[in-house]
């Protein structure tokens, strides 16, 4: 254990997270995603819920802001504007860690496209269908 940091930040994702560099994207997901097709580092967070894990990341990791998009959510299905509840707890943990960064949402192969170029994925044992989220890490400012 460590002061200061999220329970859910184990070794393994810490050091992943800190391991990315400036624009790469690590993709946090559902317990239905195919995270092990998928990935090119798979770490398991089973048991655990989306939104504690994705409110733990981002107590870490700052978001990109060189580009106009770098938090992106799954869709259900075809429709865009669609809100299940799980999406709208995504949006209000991305609202308290990042107030100006909006949350994009992303059509099925071209999320499913995007995760499979990120750097990791995080599996969450998430039982509520398309929870998944992909993060694009920033900088840390001098």
């Amino acid at each position: 254990m460590l002061k200061g940091l999220d329970p859910l930040l184990g070794p393994d994702l810490l050091a992943t997270l800190r391991a990315m560099g400036h624009g790469d994207e690590i993709a946090i997901v559902d317990g239905n995603y195919p995270g092990l097709e998928h990935a090119r580092r798979l770490i398991r967070l089973d048991g655990h819920g989306l939104v504690p894990v994705l409110n733990a990341v981002l107590s870490v990791l700052p978001i990109d802001d060189f580009v106009p998009e770098a938090i992106f959510r799954s869709t259900v299905g075809p429709d865009r504007d669609r809100l299940d509840p799980v999406h709208n707890e995504i949006l209000d943990c991305c609202n308290r860690h990042e107030p100006q960064r909006s949350v994009t949402p992303l059509v099925g192969s071209a999320f499913y496209d995007r995760v499979r170029a990120a750097h990791a994925i995080v599996q969450t044992g998430e039982p509520r269908l398309y929870a998944n989220v992909i993060l694009r890490k920033g900088v840390i400012y001098p």
